[in-house]
């Protein structure tokens, strides 16, 4: 077998090689080639395959980040949401807690017997069935507890309506006598007029006591007049709604002023005998719509 080598100068050179040597070279060349061929597809094809399981487990951590995203939003708003719950709750409790305590006062309640300041005592023994409370359960209990403090908040707020109402009916109610100490000494009605000797109309009942000793209101209401009047000597006048109204006259001092709120059996002056009067006493008067009525009726009330 001839082999022709040719030079860049463009001079030739004829090389012979023996059939057996020629046909060794060109298996060997085969050989070469195979090879060369193998690697390059392992190389290719495993390049290939690296490539699509990268891509793969991309999308796969892809996924798991928004659904840990997603789990964090999640949480993150619900954390929100038991927060405002639990605020609310909380300012719920303090306005219970309020109402509670203003309740047991109007009841007059011992504080020592049931206080809202101090956590309710509680306690027991361990549950072998104790278990830590899981989201939902906690959620529900949250729910449930929420609902009942509103509806405690409710009835307490009746309550408290009811136990006011009944609180200022017996505040303005007239009841009991307009001294601390003292004796009637002229009833109302018909009567013989201790200065002129004549028969007339006592519109009042005369209390005679000490000079200066207390004249106390008989219930709570709104001074509208404090200050001398002709015949009543120093008066004071203190409307208490409802069309009720009631007079205190010949004062020795008057302690209030026209708008002062006064209640219940304070003390609105001192017994005197300014005006028309033969000694130390206070001429109490009842008037209903304007028209005089007997005040032996609220006299004989038991104070409350």
């Amino acid at each position: 077998m001839k082999i022709i080598l040719v030079r860049e100068s463009g001079d030739s050179k004829a090389i012979r090689l023996s059939r057996r040597l020629a046909v060794a070279g060109l298996f060997v060349g085969l050989l070469g080639v195979a090879a060369t061929s193998n690697y390059l597809y392992a190389y290719l094809t495993t390049d290939q395959v690296d490539s699509r399981v990268i891509e793969q487990w991309r999308q796969r951590l892809a996924a798991q980040d928004a659904r840990v995203h997603e789990i964090e939003s999640r949480s993150a708003a619900e954390s929100e949401a038991v927060g405002r719950q639990l605020a609310q709750m909380q300012a719920r409790l303090w306005r219970m807690e309020a109402l509670g305590a203003r309740v047991a006062e109007v009841a007059e309640i011992d504080a020592g017997e049931f206080s809202f300041n101090t956590p309710a005592p509680q306690g027991g023994p361990t549950s072998s069935t104790e278990k830590i409370l899981q989201w939902p359960d906690l959620r529900a209990s949250l729910d449930e507890l929420a609902y009942a403090i509103r509806n405690r908040e409710t009835e307490l707020e009746i309550l408290e309506s009811l136990l006011v109402d009944q609180e200022y009916r017996e505040a303005v109610e007239l009841t009991g006598r307009p001294v601390k100490w003292g004796w009637t000494s002229s009833p109302y009605g018909k009567r013989v007029d201790p200065i002129s000797g004549k028969m007339g109309w006592h519109a009042g009942v005369d209390f005679a006591g000490r000079d200066g000793s207390e004249v106390i209101a008989i219930a709570s209401g709104v001074v509208v007049y404090a200050g001398p009047r002709s015949g009543f000597g120093k008066m004071v006048e203190i409307n208490h709604g409802d069309g009720y109204v009631t007079r205190y006259a010949h004062h020795k001092a008057v302690g209030v002023e026209v708008g002062d709120i006064v209640k219940k059996g304070e003390t609105v002056g001192s017994m005197g005998s300014s005006g028309r009067s033969t000694g130390p006493h206070v001429h109490f008067e009842v008037l209903r719509n304007g028209r005089h009525v007997d005040p032996a009726r609220y006299v004989a009330r038991r104070r409350t």
